[in-house]
């Protein structure tokens, strides 16, 4: 049975909630199903550093226009309560109602008085993120769930800097935000506003502008046409379609599309989950390349802030690469290209996510470069770009990569920019092909220099309230019952993130961490291979990243393997 409470929501919602014609036939259909009405309504979308994602549906713990509508107004009332004129930028992907939710956001802000700029048509992740800073505003608003199912989708926020919102920023449009009722929310009408110029439509000197940025982040711009290499690329029916065949054609790359995964289509008809890290993705582009035989299948995910690659191997096979290796890679080829050119700066800079391939730090320490680790979330590579900007020392910045396939060289945007990765990936299968190899042997040849680093990533999923529950005891249960031993290799220290404390397990030392806490705990094992848990910031999945370091990849394959029987055990308890 319904408890009271979120019968009377329920009941509250259905008087209403009356704007949306498709919550109103939602909701009637829900009567007969507690379940479901318990899971809209046993709690509320959390608003924090990621914004907001869910489901789209009726509820408070839905996305629709009443939960976009209340965050916003709490997001005008935070910026209202600092000073007036303020403004914020707007730009969406094509997901079921991403338009619906960026024009609803924009008559919300409007009616508040804060100016607002939204693009035309939707347009990545980076592109909003150089809005911010290239119109001046206060925040900006991207609608999209990146590369979630097509049931899903979010509100990512942005602060004045253009990283996405601080912990600082987020309590503070929080408290505004708890304040705010889901109804009675005043709202300007759109096309008013848009004649009244209070609404302002970004223009094509903006995005060229933006182009421009991503082309300077090339090393050798001229080495694409050199080469003759051929790209086929999928945008995933999201964002990349245009930037990225732009950014492409711009570089002299011949570049076909996979016909299919075209156009913006937030069905996402072809692939259940548009996302770069799965195999599947690919599957259409591979099936198409047997009759073209391009070098290299780029793609990008629907808000176009993560990209992946396959690579033709010699056999005509295509082969994909992680995140990781993707990386490091760029890692090594900016560094060493930048080097023979006396183009390194003395105490240049590459910054990684904490959970990311540490052969990336060692290719940074031969070219001298400093090594920043951060936690996971690209505004904490986005912090470490502005205190080197402010300082005058952007040119520092080298690189800025996760595991999970984003990228960003250059200090023009504060997040992940798979534009910019689509170029320089390009970019290095170009210079391999000149060289008579692909970027298999490339990865290779760093494999040889340094070892053979393994990743894997894995995880569990874990919905509704019993789930967050569940992943909390895995979490609790790792804190208190730490093992020595894992897949064989003892266990040489443990840092706990929520703590922010390092134990060495060989002296019993203990040490601080100078990170912002986070419920990330790290068993660091023998021969520099690891086993990190945890909780996504995004999904209701909890991950175990999963490293091995090994003189031979079939060595360092079979640690992996371990390491995963290790993590599927700790899931599964």
């Amino acid at each position: 049975m319904l408890n009271q409470e979120i019968f009377e929501k329920y009941n509250l919602w259905c008087e209403k909630a009356t704007d949306d014609p498709a919550l109103i036939e939602e909701l009637k259909a829900a009567s007969s199903d507690e379940d479901g009405v318990f899971d809209r309504f046993y709690t509320e979308l959390k608003f924090g550093t990621a914004g907001l994602r869910g489901v789209i549906g009726a509820g408070t713990n839905r996305m629709n226009i009443y939960t976009v509508g209340r965050v916003t107004k709490g997001l005008a009332d935070c910026i209202n309560s600092k000073r007036s004129g303020g403004s914020v930028a707007i730009s969406y992907d094509p997901r079921i109602n991403s338009e619906l939710f960026a024009k609803h956001a924009a008559r919300v802000l409007a009616a508040n008085g804060i100016k607002v700029y939204i693009t035309p048509v939707l347009e990545p992740t980076p592109v909003l993120s150089y809005m911010v800073r290239y119109y001046g505003c206060d925040a900006g608003i991207m609608i999209t769930a990146s590369h979630n199912p097509a049931q899903y989708n979010g509100y990512k926020c942005y602060g004045p800097d253009g990283c996405q919102m601080t912990d600082v920023y987020a309590d503070e449009t929080t408290a505004f935000v708890n304040k705010v009722d889901y109804f009675g929310v005043e709202v300007a009408d759109f096309d008013e506003g848009v004649k009244t110029g209070i609404i302002e439509y970004t223009d094509d000197v903006m995005l060229d502008n933006y182009y421009k940025k991503v082309l300077e982040r090339a090393i050798d711009p001229e080495i694409c046409e050199k080469s003759g290499l051929s790209v086929l690329y999928t945008p995933l029916n999201g964002t990349g379609n245009i930037p990225v065949r732009e950014i492409l054609s711009r570089m002299n790359v011949k570049c076909d599309v996979v016909r299919e995964q075209e156009m913006p289509d937030g069905n996402f008809p072809t692939t259940p989950y548009p996302n770069p890290e799965f195999p599947k993705a690919f599957e259409i582009g591979i099936e198409m390349a047997k009759t073209s035989s391009p070098d290299i299948i780029l793609a990008t995910d629907p808000d176009a802030d993560r990209a992946g690659v396959a690579v033709r191997d010699k056999n005509g096979q295509y082969k994909l690469l992680t995140g990781n290796e993707i990386g490091c890679m760029m890692t090594y080829y900016i560094l060493s290209r930048k080097s023979e050119m006396g183009k390194l700066p003395a105490n240049s800079m590459v910054v990684k996510s904490l959970v990311t391939s540490d052969l990336a730090a060692k290719i940074a320490e031969k070219y001298s470069c400093r090594m920043v680790n951060v936690l996971t979330g690209f505004k904490y590579i986005g912090e470490q770009i502005k205190l080197l900007e402010e300082k005058g020392n952007e040119e520092l910045f080298q690189l800025g990569f996760e595991e999970s396939y984003g990228y960003l060289s250059g200090s023009y945007v504060r997040d992940k920019d798979a534009v910019f990765a689509a170029m320089m990936i390009s970019e290095m299968a170009a210079y391999c092909k000149l060289l008579g190899k692909t970027l298999l042997d490339f990865m290779q040849e760093i494999y040889s220099e340094f070892g053979v680093f393994r990743h894997k990533t894995i995880s569990a999923s874990f919905d509704g309230e019993q789930g967050m529950n569940i992943m909390a005891d895995i979490m609790r249960s790792l804190r208190e019952n730490a093992p020595e031993k894992i897949a064989g290799l003892k266990v040489t220290s443990i840092a706990d993130h929520l703590e922010r404390k390092i134990t060495d397990k060989t002296t019993g030392a203990v040490s601080d961490i100078d990170l912002p806490p986070a419920d990330v705990f790290v068993m660091n094992l023998e021969n520099d291979c690891s086993l990190i848990i945890r909780p996504s910031g995004t999904e209701p999945k909890i991950k175990a990243y999963l490293t091995a370091c090994a003189k031979t990849l079939e060595q360092a394959d079979a640690i992996v393997e371990n390491l995963e029987k290790t993590a599927n055990e700790i899931f599964d308890k």
